[in-house]
């Protein structure tokens, strides 16, 4: 192990890179297609992935009366915009619970770039959610207020001061901070955005926390399962596999109240942090009505107007040079869907000599191989695929398997320079504890009228019809789209060196949080791989 300070030459800027532990030169995506590698499980750590308990004081409430709680940034669409969220009011979780009525407060935040005064104000919305079971013997739950608030006509690249809550009670919270997004263009990025995946609330998402505020990130990108309430029945009985444990419920429960347990963990870290989010199966949460994922699109704010979205699963934003496209797994896809119909004006109007960098982000992996969820979003990678490729991603982050893969460039199952980077990173260390089979291994390959998925129904995976793995539906082998993985907790961390540059580090969490386990500059190139839009419809 040692450490190395890298410079790259090459065009059009120099880049000095920043100090990291590697074991050697740091590859790039110009170096591959590289040779498949698996590292082999580490047998003596298997994580904790145990649940917090509602003891652990870092999970406790710990405010008063109608003091905000829960507080958390995250981003407009463009750099002079944040949403500021948070919490006021108990929850109430029972037979006989009565929702609190969301204008008894009001919701304002007090900001400016001094600590004091804080000379700006704005006013924004409050909502309550329930989670409810027609079930005899099942817990009822209702939240506390909601607020969303949202701050406009800020600065790039810019810290800022903020309070929130509301003045009149008075109920308003400490003084907190977070710093804008540097303004769109070629050489303008956060310095270091942090990817994660399926979390949860366990000892080790604690670890991958930790490291990754460590690492010091601007921007925190969670590509879905959030809180895994949906791991517990509503007397708050908990099991690694609901499905195992309570197979006899008459519908699937969760105890709501480990997303207020989770808002408060996270607190420190999005608080002044700006944190987005995508949904994950996770999140569905079925209740009377068949109303699903109440608590994602109440809890969290999400540019979708701004983005010229309708929906609370899929929008898109702006981070300096990148444009980020958060899509949703777990609502239509298909090319007569209104998520398609979005993502082509969406990528249509993207202008890359301002944001060069096309980042995508949903949670089901279409390049996985893993035995766990292998193939199952095949359907949404068959609608979806052609178009990405056509106007040019340049990196996709995915969760969904507990374990980290990274691709090597690829477009339909075959080898490509000019298709993405695939990225994997469920790993955040939930409860259900991490992916260790591939689907390659003896025996191992699922049956394929098992893979679909089972929310969003339909069946796309065939056998394949080329390359090594033709007539077959697995590999025999680590398929040569998957360039690395590895069976451990952890995080990542994504750097934009300039337009054609971005460094990728993950961390492992049994590693120091300033230690790669695997790294790699990605290296764009658009004379190359010109963009080739389709004119929308």
């Amino acid at each position: 192990m040692a450490f190395y300070s890298v410079s790259v030459i090459g065009p059009p800027l120099f880049l000095v890179l920043s100090l990291v532990i590697v074991h050697g030169k740091i590859p790039t995506t110009l170096d591959g297609p590289f040779k498949p590698v698996t590292v082999p499980l580490d047998q003596s750590f298997r994580g904790h992935a145990m649940d917090l308990p509602d003891t652990d004081p870092r999970v406790q409430r710990t405010v008063k009366g109608f003091q905000p709680e829960q507080i958390s940034v995250s981003l407009s669409s463009t750099h002079d915009s944040v949403w500021i969220s948070w919490i006021t009011g108990e929850f109430q979780i029972g037979d006989n619970i009565k929702p609190l009525n969301p204008e008894m407060v009001a919701s304002v935040v007090r900001y400016g770039m001094l600590r004091f005064p804080l000379t700006h104000k704005v006013m924004g919305q409050s909502l309550i959610y329930n989670q409810l079971y027609p079930f005899e013997g099942l817990q009822n739950y209702t939240s506390g207020i909601i607020h969303h608030v949202r701050l406009t006509g800020l600065q790039p690249d810019t810290q800022y001061y903020y309070q929130c809550g509301d003045p009149s009670i008075p109920a308003m919270s400490g003084i907190y901070q977070f710093k804008t997004m540097p303004v769109s263009g070629p050489r303008s990025y956060p310095n270091r955005i942090a990817v994660v995946g399926d979390l949860g609330l366990t000892y080790n998402m604690t670890t991958t926390v930790s490291h990754l505020m460590r690492n010091g990130p601007d921007l925190v990108l969670l590509v879905g399962d959030v809180t895994y309430a949906n791991l517990y029945l509503t007397n708050g009985t908990g099991s690694d596999c609901y499905s195992c444990s309570f197979s006899q419920t008459p519908i699937h429960e969760t105890y709501q109240p480990r997303w207020d347990y989770w808002g408060r963990f996270m607190q420190p870290l999005v608080s002044r942090v700006p944190i987005m989010v995508v949904e994950g199966n996770h999140e569905i949460e079925e209740q009377a009505g068949n109303l699903t994922f109440a608590a994602y699109s109440s809890r969290f704010a999400f540019p979708s107007e701004e983005s010229g979205s309708s929906s609370t699963f899929y929008y898109s934003f702006n981070a300096g040079g990148i444009h980020f496209i958060m899509l949703g797994g777990y609502i239509a896809y298909n090319k007569s869907a209104d998520q398609y119909k979005w993502l082509e004006r969406d990528l249509a109007n993207v202008d890359r000599k301002v944001t060069p960098w096309l980042v995508a982000t949903w949670h089901p992996p279409w390049y996985s191989s893993y035995k766990a969820h292998y193939r199952e979003a095949e359907c949404m990678r068959v609608a979806m695929e052609e178009l990405l490729y056509n106007y040019g991603v340049d990196i996709v982050f995915n969760g969904h398997v507990h374990a980290y893969e990274r691709s090597n460039r690829v477009y339909n199952y075959t080898l490509d320079p000019c298709g993405p980077v695939y990225i994997t990173i469920g790993d955040g260390g939930n409860r259900e504890k991490m992916a260790i089979t591939h689907a390659d291994e003896l025996d191992n390959c699922p049956e394929p009228s098992t893979t679909p998925d089972s929310y969003m129904g339909g069946f796309c995976a065939y056998n394949f019809t080329s390359g090594p793995a033709a007539g077959k539906f697995c590999w025999d082998r680590q398929p040569d789209y998957s360039a690395y993985r590895e069976s451990s907790f952890g995080h990542g961390i994504l750097e934009m060196k300039n337009e054609t540059h971005a460094l990728w580090s993950w961390h492992r969490n049994q590693d120091m949080y300033d230690e790669a386990g695997d790294q790699i500059y990605i290296v764009r190139q658009p004379d190359r791989c010109p963009v080739k839009p389709k004119v929308p419809t």
